[in-house]
Order: C-alpha cells, then structure tokens, then sequence
C-alpha cells in the first residue's frame, strides 16, 4: 500500500472542490482547493484554499469553517471510507508569498542594471 495517505487526500480534495462550489456561489464562485494534508491516521484533513479576490479569502475561509459539518457530510455521501476525516480550512497564502519573492527578485535584477 504505497502512499495510502497521499490518494485519500487526493480524493478528498477532489472532491470537496465540487463540494464548495456548490456551496454559496456568490463567495466560492472563485475559489480554489489547493491543498489537502492529512494526518498519520487519516482523521484530520487540513485544506488550504484560496480565493481570486484577495479580499474575500479570510471571508470564504470562515465561511468554510463555520458550514464545515455540512461539508463533511456531503463529503461522507461520497467517499467509500470507513471514517470521515474532521476539516480544517486554512487559507492557502502560497501565491502571495510567491508574489513578494517575485517582486524581490524583479527590484533586485532591477538595481544589478543599473550599475
């Protein structure tokens, strides 16, 4: 059984991405499932997700971890597993990171030009 971990998160992600887009369009119609980490024994899912509106990622994120019940249980009808995991929605802020190193880099080949 090679990486068990790994194709029950693949699964899960897959999906609680239909799950939340049918959750609210107005607030998921863009946003994304990144990510799903799961512990040793499969009981905890930890998601990272984002949202194209900056503005409205903490909103989709609290949105997400108050309806998390709900989710969990549209997810139960569709997993063959014999226990569920809990949901913890995090904000994924992976591209804003890469954005600031982005930036760094372009200001920093920006002053090795001009010398």
């Amino acid at each position: 059984m090679a990486d068990r971990r790994g194709r029950i998160a693949t699964l899960v992600a897959k999906d609680l991405a239909d799950i939340v887009y049918s959750f609210n369009p107005e607030l998921t119609h863009l946003a994304s499932v990144n990510e799903v980490r799961m512990n040793r024994d499969n009981t905890l899912a930890k998601v990272y997700v984002s949202h194209l509106d900056a503005t409205k990622s903490q909103d989709l994120v609290n949105y997400l971890n108050i309806h998390k019940g709900e989710i969990r249980s549209e997810l139960a009808h569709r997993l063959d597993l014999y226990k569920v995991p809990d949901l913890i929605f995090v904000l994924d802020e992976l591209m804003d990171q890469a954005a600031n190193i982005d930036a760094i880099i372009a200001s920093w080949h920006k002053n090795d030009k001009k010398k």
